[in-house]
This record gives structure tokens, sequence and C-alpha cells, in this order.
């Protein structure tokens, strides 16, 4: 698990409570810690496309959001540096939505996340997605790659 503050939040735990675009949709952030994280969403009736199946956008942000947690759970502000998504089965209104994520190297500033989004009743795997990660700065920042009180060159 994450390292606790004395607060019993790490700073993936942290960024997650901030994140009202997230939990709007109604995920919720189950574990972070050590390079990986878990966030389950349920498809609610406003994420379903023309097609009767959940809309990929909705299913990227959330595995967007497993990819944050994770890379941000070893502290220093990381943010996207680019992701790719693969679609593997459709996603239904009512279906409970699992995404994990795990962290597979990490190198200078850089790093590369895989999350695999699962239906939780059964398992079938929704969509498999990598992110790239790049740290811009410490916590305190403000998420502007500079710390805080001082100025950028």
């Amino acid at each position: 698990m994450t390292q606790l503050t004395e607060t019993g939040q790490g700073p993936a735990q942290r960024m997650f409570a901030a994140d009202r675009a997230s939990r709007g949709l109604g995920m919720e952030l189950l574990r972070a810690g050590d390079g990986s994280a878990a966030v389950r969403m349920t498809v609610t009736a406003d994420m379903v496309n023309g097609h009767g199946v959940a809309h990929g956008g909705c299913l990227f942000t959330l595995a967007d959001t497993a990819f944050a947690c994770a890379c941000n759970s070893h502290g220093p502000v990381t943010v996207a540096a680019g992701a790719d998504v693969v679609f593997t089965s459709p996603a239904h209104e009512g279906d409970v939505l699992l995404a994990v994520a795990e962290e597979r190297t990490r190198f200078g500033r850089s790093g590369v996340y895989d999350v695999t989004v699962l239906r939780d009743a059964d398992g079938r795997v929704i969509a498999e997605f990598r992110g790239r990660s790049r740290t811009v700065g410490e916590r305190g920042t403000g998420g502007r790659g500079t710390p805080a009180g001082k100025e950028a060159s």
C-alpha cells in the first residue's frame, strides 16, 4: 500500500480527493501505492453512446484515473505524457468496471504503466490501456512543475 501520512492519506489518495472529474463520474479509489492502483466505476445511462454501449471516452477516463493514481503514488507530481487504449469488449449500462493499474518501469522522470479495465461480475477484459508518465515536480508545486516559492528558469 501507499506510504501513509499522519492523516492516513498518501499522495494518490490526496490527488484523487481533489479530482472532481473522476469523482463526478462516480469513480471510487479502492487502493493506490507502490506504483499500482485500482479504481471502480459503474456505467450509468449518461455514459452510454448511440450504439447502446459504454462510451469509449468514459472507459478511457476510468483507465486514465487508475493510471494517474498509480504514477502519483510515489509522491512527486506526475502527469500523462501520452496514452493508448485498445477496446476489447463492450460494457453496458449497469456494469461495474474495475481498472487495475500496474507500473512497468520508471526511468529518470518518465514511467510506463499498464491498466486493464475489467467487468467486475465476470472478469471479462473491456479495455487495455498503456500510459506514459512524466514527473514534473514535487508536491507543493500546484501542478506547475516549479517548487512553491521558486521561479521557473
